[in-house]
């Protein structure tokens, strides 16, 4: 018999493990090239040359033992500095190595970070809608993922969010740009967050942490500003990966950014030496660590994901969809035409179109369409989108 924990974890998420279940099913039945697969957020977008020719060199240079040992639970120093440096030169900060942490992807990093601030019923809060396994990650530590909502532009309610805030709350979790909607907070809004984060740390005499989590900030269309946190916000912490940055998902490195004005710094730098080797994973990926602060400044073509967000965007709204055009990351939450999402799902898949039910990430009667996929895919799906709106006018 499984452990309560894990049966909780998995009934949180079938619907999302669902979709791609379904996927997998309709491509081996009719074939990759007739299944109009929106399901998963994998970047599409090749990496950039300089990070093929960085893990070359590291091959070619290093000792082989140096390369693939232990690299110490923060990760390498001159990675770490690397990384500081870029930090600095982008949004004129003033860290050093010891204000970053090499982790496990920003997954990693965040489930570090939940580990040493929060408490069993201990809070996150976090604005819906927002990635699934959020709440995953707080249940592990036995915490609790509160929801606070959106408006219409997928923007917070603040009103609410305060509301929300009491003496339990530990952390403020900020996805932005943020999946599933590709909305981005504007730094006004991100200030306001703050202060009312430091009123109610000094109402209830106990800090309270703003997160980032960062993984689509270089995936920003239209020249929308992608405000760095903690250059507006008190007591706040970044995970990032470069996951999207460099499409690199499955070399899983991500890093945290720990500035040293924040509450308990020294407490909380002390703790991730013991608990980033605790979690299991030892250390971060030791080789893509060595490439990666080799090409820091290199860029995935973003202009393929824009030109997609357009294509796809444009099809769905001349169709008749209701859809917010997304600012960033590479998906678009479109409201479903039928108040049931689930409903609308089991429709999408008659005419072999699998989308992501905003259920599952805290936003029913809408889907996610991820649209890190090959252009020619969209072209060919949005006639297939066309007969789908119109089962569901004939049936109204």
């Amino acid at each position: 018999m499984i452990a309560k924990k894990v049966q909780t974890l998995i009934d949180e998420g079938v619907g999302i493990s669902r979709m791609f279940l379904d996927a997998a099913a309709m491509i081996a039945e009719l074939g990759v090239e007739n299944v109009y697969n929106f399901s998963i957020g994998n970047p599409s977008v090749e990496p950039p040359e300089a990070v093929k020719d960085a893990i070359i060199s590291e091959l070619n240079t290093q000792k082989p033992m140096a390369l693939h040992s232990y690299t110490g639970s923060y990760g390498y120093a001159d990675v770490r500095k690397a990384i500081a440096d870029h930090e600095n030169k982008n949004f004129g900060t003033n860290f050093g190595p010891n204000n970053v942490v090499m982790t496990v992807g920003a997954a990693g990093g965040l489930n570090l970070i939940f580990q040493i601030l929060l408490n069993p019923g201990d809070e996150v809060i976090t604005f819906a809608p927002y990635f699934s396994e959020y709440k995953c990650y707080a249940i592990h530590m036995d915490a609790n993922l509160v929801l606070s909502g959106t408006d219409e532009n997928f923007q917070p309610k603040l009103d609410e969010f305060e509301a929300k805030i009491n003496e339990k709350t530990r952390i403020i979790l900020i996805n932005s740009p943020n999946n599933p909607s590709g909305a981005v907070y504007p730094e006004e809004t991100l200030k306001k967050i703050s202060d009312i984060a430091v009123k109610k740390s000094e109402e209830f005499g106990a800090p309270i942490y703003i997160i980032a989590d960062e993984p689509y900030r270089y995936v920003a269309y239209d020249g929308v500003e992608v405000p760095y946190l903690p250059n507006c916000c008190k007591n706040a912490i970044v995970a990032n990966s470069f996951s999207k940055s460099l499409s690199l998902p499955g070399e899983r490195l991500g890093f945290l950014v720990i500035p040293s004005d924040i509450d308990d710094y020294a407490a909380i730098w002390n703790a991730c030496n013991t608990v980033n080797r605790t979690m299991g994973f030892v250390n971060a990926p030791s080789l893509i660590q060595k490439a990666v602060a080799k090409c820091l400044d290199a860029e995935v073509d973003v202009e393929g994901y824009k030109r997609n967000r357009d294509l796809l965007w444009q099809g769905l709204v001349d169709i008749g969809y209701e859809c917010f055009k997304p600012q960033g990351a590479f998906y678009l939450f479109m409201k479903s035409p039928i108040e049931d999402d689930w409903e609308f799902y089991e429709m999408a898949k008659k005419y072999q179109i699998v989308l992501g039910p905003g259920s599952g990430f805290g936003g029913p009667g809408y889907v996610r369409i991820s649209y890190c996929v090959d252009y020619d895919m969209i072209q060919r799906s949005l006639p297939k989108f066309k007969e789908l709106w119109d089962e569901v006018q004939s049936k109204k």
